[in-house]
């Protein structure tokens, strides 16, 4: 492989992560901003308030998109065994 071929497999793989792992940090920080604004507004200064809400959320975007994740990682996975299988020895 090349130094080309090699940035551009971390470069796919760097894009996979983001990916993957989008959906769920979105959640979490729509939901933690939403619970902020809520605790803004009502003067709730509970520290501990804005965990429960945010692992539901989070608990639920992970069941709802974890055949798409599965289908990232095996599609990146995929194309790294092709590339290890095509290098010559």
């Amino acid at each position: 492989m090349t130094g080309g071929e090699v940035l551009d497999l971390a470069r796919e793989g760097v894009w996979t992560m983001i990916l993957v792992a989008g959906p769920v940090m979105v959640v979490g920080l729509v939901v933690g901003v939403v619970i902020a604004l809520f605790q803004a507004l009502t003067q709730i200064q509970e520290m501990t308030l804005v965990f429960v809400p945010k692992i539901l959320a989070i608990f639920a975007t992970l069941l709802l998109t974890l055949p798409y994740m599965g289908q990232m990682l095996a599609a990146f996975m995929n194309r790294i065994g092709e590339l290890i299988l095509a290098t010559p020895s």
